[in-house]
C-alpha cells in the first residue's frame, strides 16, 4: 500500500466520474495508455481489480475493492488540495501571525500594521499578546516589540529612538524646556522599574536626580490621570505623548528635558535562525516604514 500515489487515485476517479479510460484521459490531459498505467499501478499495490473492464462501449464498472479504494482515494485527494489551497493561500500572506507587543507601541504603531496587513490580506489570521516584562519570551512568537535590547538566541530589528519628555499640570513648570535638575526631590508619577523605565531612573540618578516617587502604575492613561489629578509630573517616552493626544489637554504641559536623557530603544524581535512566514516578513517591512514616518514627523 505505500506504493500508492496521488496521481493513481486522481486517475481512478476520473475513471469512475466518466466511465471509461478514455474520458478520463482527456479530462486529465494524459493519454488513454497512461491512465491504464497508472490504475495498473493502483491494481498492484492494492492487490487486486479496482474496475471490472466488459471492454467495447460499455461503461467500466467499479469492483467491490475498488469501491473502498475510491472512497478512501476521493478523501485523501480532498486532502491534498486542502493543503495545495492552505500553501498556497500562506505563501500569499494569508497565514497566522503572533506578535507581543506593549503599551505604547499597541497604541501608536501596532494598529497601523494591523490595517495594512488586513487591507493586503483580509484572510490573515492576526494574534496580538501584550505584556511588560524584563524577559521578553521571544520563541513563542513570530515577532515580538520590546523597549531594549535582548541577549540570547535572538535577532533584532531596530526602529526607532523613542525621547523622553516631561508632562506636568500646566503652570508647575515655565512654558519651554525643564532642567532635570529641578527634578531632583520633586513629585513624581511613574511606571513600575522595570523595562526601560528602571535605566531611564537609573540615568536621572547618574546625573543626582532623584524624584519623590508618590505613584506607581502600570497603565500609561492611569500615569497622565494622576498627573491630572495633582500628584506629581511624569517622564514618558514620546509615544506614549503622541498616543494620548495631549496637544488638546488644556490641564496638562508637555516639556522637553535639558539636557535630554538617553531616548527609549524600540526593537522588534524574533527567535534566531527562523524563517519568517511571508506575513511576518511583510509585518516587518511594514513596522520598518512605519517607525520611519514617526522618526520623520518628530
Amino acid at each position: 500500500m505505500s506504493d500508492v500515489e496521488l496521481r493513481h487515485l486522481a486517475a481512478m476517479a476520473a475513471v469512475a466520474d466518466e466511465g471509461s479510460f478514455g474520458r478520463a484521459a482527456a479530462r486529465l490531459g494524459y493519454t488513454q495508455s497512461t491512465v491504464s498505467q497508472q490504475i495498473a499501478a493502483l491494481e498492484k499495490s492494492v492487490g487486486g481489480a479496482v474496475f471490472d473492464r466488459p471492454g467495447g462501449p460499455k461503461p467500466v464498472r467499479i469492483t467491490p475493492l475498488g469501491a473502498v479504494v475510491l472512497a478512501h482515494g476521493r478523501e485523501l485527494l480532498a486532502k491534498a488540495q486542502a493543503m495545495a489551497t492552505a500553501v498556497d493561500r500562506f505563501k500569499a500572506g494569508d497565514g497566522r501571525i503572533d506578535i507581543g507587543t506593549f503599551q505604547s507601541v499597541s497604541n501608536v504603531i501596532l494598529p497601523l500594521i494591523v490595517r495594512a496587513l488586513r487591507d493586503e490580506h483580509p484572510g490573515c489570521d492576526i494574534r496580538l499578546f501584550e505584556e511588560e516584562t524584563d524577559k521578553p519570551e521571544v520563541h513563542e512568537l513570530d515577532l515580538m516589540f520590546f523597549d531594549g535590547r535582548v541577549d540570547g538566541d535572538v535577532e533584532h530589528r531596530k526602529l526607532l529612538d523613542d525621547p523622553y519628555l516631561l508632562v506636568a499640570r500646566r503652570g508647575t513648570f515655565p512654558d519651554g524646556p525643564v532642567r532635570t535638575a529641578h527634578l531632583d526631590g520633586a513629585p513624581m508619577v511613574a511606571h513600575p522599574p522595570i523595562c526601560d523605565q528602571a535605566r531611564m531612573e537609573h540615568a536621572l540618578a547618574r546625573r543626582g536626580v532623584r524624584p519623590h516617587i508618590v505613584c506607581r502604575t502600570a497603565g500609561n492613561e492611569t500615569v497622565l490621570s494622576m498627573v491630572r489629578a495633582g500628584m506629581g509630573s511624569a517622564i514618558v517616552p514620546q509615544l506614549t505623548v503622541h498616543s494620548a493626544n495631549l496637544d488638546s489637554d488644556a490641564s496638562l504641559c508637555v516639556h522637553e528635558l535639558k539636557p535630554g536623557l538617553p531616548p527609549r530603544e524600540i526593537f522588534l524581535l524574533w527567535q534566531a535562525h527562523r524563517t519568517h512566514s511571508p506575513l511576518a516578513a511583510r509585518a516587518i517591512e511594514i513596522a520598518v516604514d512605519i517607525a520611519e514616518k514617526i522618526v520623520e514627523r518628530a
